[in-house]
């Protein structure tokens, strides 16, 4: 999924997860922006990275719910963007985390979103 939409993981540490992604033309919608499953896959795979640097070994999880909120279009020529996806509970049975997408170079906010996971132990 990574190669094919242009995007990949630069920084995971316990309860993060960044990714950086380049848009193109490849990427573009009928209305000749970014199409939005980008900005929602870029979030979920931040979110879901975070949870799972908190797992214990051995344990998965899967998304239950995403939330994603798109705050300006992208377009092909829009430069890098960093995606960073915090844990905030890492629980027994579920976990939840929070992501943004902002310019690398310029900080704009593009997207955030919110994940729901339950946890899947062996």
């Amino acid at each position: 999924m990574m190669s094919t939409l242009g995007f990949r993981l630069t920084e995971a540490e316990e309860g993060l997860a960044v990714f950086e992604g380049d848009p193109g033309d490849q990427l573009l919608n009928p209305m000749g922006t970014v199409h939005g499953g980008f900005l929602a896959t870029l979030l979920d795979s931040a979110l879901g990275s975070a949870v799972m640097t908190r797992l214990p070994a051995g344990t998965t999880y899967t998304t239950v719910q995403l939330g994603v909120h798109m705050i300006r279009p992208v377009l092909a020529r829009t430069p890098t963007l960093r995606c960073e996806g915090r844990a905030l509970h890492v629980g027994r049975t579920t976990a939840t985390a929070e992501a943004r997408v902002v310019g690398a170079e310029d900080g704009k906010l593009y997207a955030h979103g919110t994940t729901t996971c339950v946890v899947l132990r062996p």
